[in-house]
């Protein structure tokens, strides 16, 4: 069965944007933690358009060719833009949580009111590939529901000092089991087992 993961950007105080995001600006002032998608000489077998250094595209790569489907939040989808229509992912399919309709969806884009919808339909969608998580709203909600089986944080070494905290708060602890720490330039790529 295909897995459910997390894999996010986030400062070391634990924000996941910076102040003042909103459509358009989705980092708000926290643009700093995606510097090192682009700070590196080795280009992405995923995104084509990154180049990270050659730790970082070894994790980013493994983990983005895992992703069959994304099931991301309606703050994640607006302050993105909708994504242009499409996916956070070039290859996989977009499923939005929300309650509210979402008129400008493509065929692209499914709407599900919950995270538990979502993950169903995006597990079907993907082909026996894994589920990516985007956005701190889905994963506590996932978490919540038991459906997360891996969190990755690329820490970036920078406090943000405000924005959009990335873990909101839970009804009971969530106990994580280090599976790898890789260190690179400008960011630590920890992956955690939900244990």
């Amino acid at each position: 069965m295909s897995k459910v993961f997390s894999a996010h950007a986030v400062s070391v105080d634990g924000y996941l944007t910076g102040r003042g995001a909103r459509p358009g600006q989705g980092l708000g002032d926290g643009g700093t933690l995606f510097d090192w998608y682009t700070d590196g000489d080795t280009r992405s077998r995923v995104f084509d358009f990154f180049t990270l250094s050659e730790p970082s595209a070894r994790v980013f790569d493994s983990l983005a060719g895992r992703v069959g489907a994304i099931v991301a939040g309606r703050n994640t989808y607006e302050d993105s833009e909708h994504f242009g229509g499409g996916s956070p992912h070039p290859n996989a399919p977009l499923f939005l949580v929300s309650h509210r309709p979402a008129p400008e969806l493509t065929e692209r884009q499914t709407l599900a009111g919950n995270v538990e919808d979502a993950i169903a339909a995006a597990r079907e969608a993907a082909g026996g590939k894994d589920v990516g998580l985007m956005g701190g709203g889905v994963l506590a909600s996932a978490l919540q529901a038991g459906l997360v089986d891996e969190i990755v944080l690329h820490q970036v070494p920078v406090l943000l000092g405000g924005g959009r905290s990335f873990f909101q708060e839970l009804p009971s602890h969530v106990r994580l089991r280090l599976l790898e720490a890789v260190a690179a330039p400008g960011v630590t790529h920890l992956h955690y087992a939900v244990a």
